[in-house]
C-alpha cells in the first residue's frame, strides 16, 4: 500500500510522459523525518544520468526543526536507486531530442521513500491548450447527464 507524499501536476501538464519508472531514493535520517513530517517539495524536479548514476534535481525537502547539529541540505541532489537495465534504457531515452526525466510523483512504499520517474517530451502552448479543451468538455458533458438524471428521478 503506497502513500502519497506530494506530486508533480505541472509535469502532466507540460509534458507527454512517455514510459514511468519507480526508483528508491537515497536519503539521510533528517530528510526522511522531515519527509514524515511532509514538508517535500516535488515541483520543478528532474532526473539526469550522470556516470551510469541517476540523480534527482531540484526535490526540495526542508531542513528537520528538532535534527541536532547535523543537518541536510534541502536542495541538494540525491541519487536514485534504479537497476542497471533501466539506467540503460533512461540513457538511451534522454539521448533523444527533446526528452527529459521529470519527478512525477513521491510516496511512501511500505517503510520506504519512492519516486516515480517520467520519460517525457515537451508540450506545445497548443496541445496543452487542447488538453485543457477536452477537460472541459468532458467536464459539461458530466454536468448535462448529471443534470438530465435528476430530472427523471422526480
Amino acid at each position: 500500500m503506497s502513500t502519497e507524499i506530494s506530486a508533480n501536476k505541472k509535469a502532466l501538464r507540460d509534458f507527454h510522459i512517455i514510459e514511468r519508472f519507480e526508483a528508491g531514493l537515497e536519503l539521510k535520517g533528517t530528510e526522511v523525518k522531515s519527509i514524515r513530517t511532509g514538508h517535500a517539495n516535488l515541483q520543478g524536479a528532474f532526473a539526469r544520468v550522470e556516470k551510469m548514476q541517476v540523480y534527482l534535481y531540484e526535490l526540495d525537502i526542508r531542513e528537520y526543526d528538532k535534527a541536532s547539529h547535523t543537518q541536510h541540505e534541502p536542495k541538494s541532489r540525491r541519487r536514485l536507486l534504479l537497476h542497471r537495465q533501466q539506467i540503460t534504457k533512461l540513457f538511451e531515452q534522454t539521448h533523444i531530442k527533446g526528452n527529459t526525466i521529470v519527478a512525477l510523483r513521491l510516496y511512501w512504499k511500505g517503510h520506504r521513500v519512492k519516486v516515480e520517474l517520467g520519460v517525457g517530451s515537451g508540450k506545445d502552448k497548443a496541445d496543452q491548450r487542447a488538453d485543457l479543451k477536452t477537460r472541459t468538455e468532458k467536464r459539461e458533458m458530466e454536468r448535462e447527464v448529471s443534470r438530465f438524471n435528476r430530472g427523471k428521478r422526480g
